[in-house]
């Protein structure tokens, strides 16, 4: 069991050593700033061994507005953890042990084991001594699917808001177990994580669409604003971990490079998709849309088309008819909302040997509030970004130049588009003209969303999204 030396002193101490660090992080949100930290929670895992200390900082940067909430995993060391030098925050001068070597928590071992543990166990953390902030217990949530301990487990890199583990596990009754994949939350809010309450609502409805969900880990921090109530949310999240496969967007790039053939593999994404949908209605239901609903996505398509024209002024001459199909949106007759992906396209989808389409992630548009991510929607906003993912493999072959299947690439992903739609109405249904209408619209409104995107981003990939604003625009619609 590790000591805590209450009293001890530590040059330079967690702030100050976090302040140095953190903004050369992925995830910091803050670049260019110098934070202004403040512990506003934090718990500790127990090493068993006790060699090393294991404490996960609650920290919130007030150099941001609004305040942005930050989770750091921290170990302490006394000698260096050797194939981690990457994963060095720094070193301090304990009073009473002398040099500790501090580690970002993922990156080591001892972390993980208590990670998971907690989680698979549906366990409790232990208590932290923390002067300042909060120092409540996180709690760990387990759908009972697995068990094991953590044999071995390696940081997935690359990635922007988040730190994914992929953990090998070791069954309880020896030999191999169920490989896992635990995602843990660098940027943590008040409220439930949508990609958390999502799957495991899949994984008890027995859906094979999405990787089972293991469990989860919630925990709870002061207000940052030192006025409210404690916050509480979801910290880390474990998963299936499905191995050696391509997601959804590489097979069919490689398909519109070739010019082969994709619609029999568009037509089943569509299956699947309306296969999620249908089991998330039925698990965590519908609501009948409200008129606030309306004027607000009306509201947000049109600051949308105002952020494009600021971008791309030629967009303007498109006005009339922007505005025209926009407005239908406040006329025409609304489905019952429910919980969606959100940010769906063929990246977050993976091609599984003998499974089929496999949809991950459900989060949402990363930029949205947690507060909007978490709200029922339309099923055509889903459907609206799948369609605009295929038009982006046809146009990144377009925009190639390097292939003789960049001439038919409109074609193909037009081909997709109808075989994605002709899959997903063979579960749910034709739709109707509004139904119709409304994947048009958000179709056009996420056109927008990219010419923004690429505008400040990837100039040279503007003809993509403003070609689908043109194309868009043409279509006959349904008649009203």
């Amino acid at each position: 069991m590790a000591i805590v030396h209450k009293g001890a002193s530590l040059v330079p101490n967690k702030i100050e050593l976090l302040t140095q660090w953190l903004p050369h992080q992925r995830w910091y949100a803050g670049k260019g700033q110098v934070p202004r930290l403040e512990r506003v929670g934090g718990f500790r895992f127990e090493d068993p061994e006790g060699e090393v200390g294991v404490e996960v900082l609650l920290v919130a940067d007030h150099s941001a507005s609004p305040v942005v909430v930050y989770q750091v995993p921290l170990t302490y060391r006394g000698a260096p953890l050797e194939g981690a030098e990457h994963a060095l925050v720094g070193t301090m001068e304990h009073s009473v042990l002398g040099p500790r070597w501090v580690y970002d928590g993922p990156h080591d071992p001892v972390y993980v084991a208590g990670l998971v543990e907690t989680i698979l166990t549906a366990g409790v953390s232990d208590i932290a001594q923390g002067s300042q902030g909060s120092n409540a217990v996180a709690v760990g949530t387990s759908t009972g699917v697995t068990d094991g301990v953590v044999s071995s487990s390696k940081v997935l890199a690359g990635e922007q808001s988040n730190t994914s583990i992929i953990c090998r596990m070791s069954a309880p009754g020896g030999g191999p177990g169920e490989p896992l994949i635990v995602k843990v939350f660098r940027i943590v809010q008040d409220g439930d994580n949508p990609d958390v309450v999502v799957q495991s609502a899949l994984t008890r409805a027995g859906s094979t669409r999405v990787p089972a969900a293991f469990g989860h880990l919630s925990g709870a921090w002061d207000d940052p604003a030192g006025s409210g109530p404690e916050k509480h949310g979801h910290l880390a999240f474990a998963q299936e971990f499905i191995p050696g496969v391509e997601d959804a967007w590489r097979v069919a790039l490689v398909a519109a490079a070739a010019g082969t053939d994709f619609t029999a593999r568009a037509r089943d994404l569509g299956v699947v998709t309306a296969e999620i949908h249908q089991a998330l209605a039925q698990t965590l239901g519908r609501t009948e849309p409200t008129r606030e609903a309306r004027e607000a996505l009306e509201r947000s398509m049109q600051e949308r088309y105002a952020a494009a024209v600021a971008s791309v002024p030629d967009l303007r001459s498109r006005s009339a008819d922007v505005h025209r199909l926009l407005g239908q949106v406040g006329s025409v007759a609304w489905p019952p909302l429910q919980r969606v992906h959100g940010d769906y396209h063929l990246g977050q989808v993976l091609d599984v040997p003998e499974r089929g389409w496999v949809a991950l992630d459900f989060e949402g548009e990363p930029l949205r509030p947690l507060a909007e991510r978490v709200l029922p929607d339309l099923v055509q906003r889903d459907i609206a970004g799948m369609l605009r993912s295929f038009d982006y493999a046809a146009g990144s072959v377009r925009l190639s130049g390097s292939s003789a299947a960049a001439a038919n690439a409109d074609a193909w992903a037009a081909d997709c588009r109808a075989a994605f739609l002709a899959g997903y109405e063979s579960v749910a249904g034709p739709f109707d003209a509004a139904g119709q209408t409304l994947v048009r619209v958000l179709e056009l409104d996420k056109a927008l969303y990219e010419v923004v995107y690429e505008a400040r981003n990837r100039p040279s990939w503007l003809p993509i999204p403003v070609d689908a604003v043109d194309r868009i625009l043409a279509e006959k619609g349904p008649e009203r």
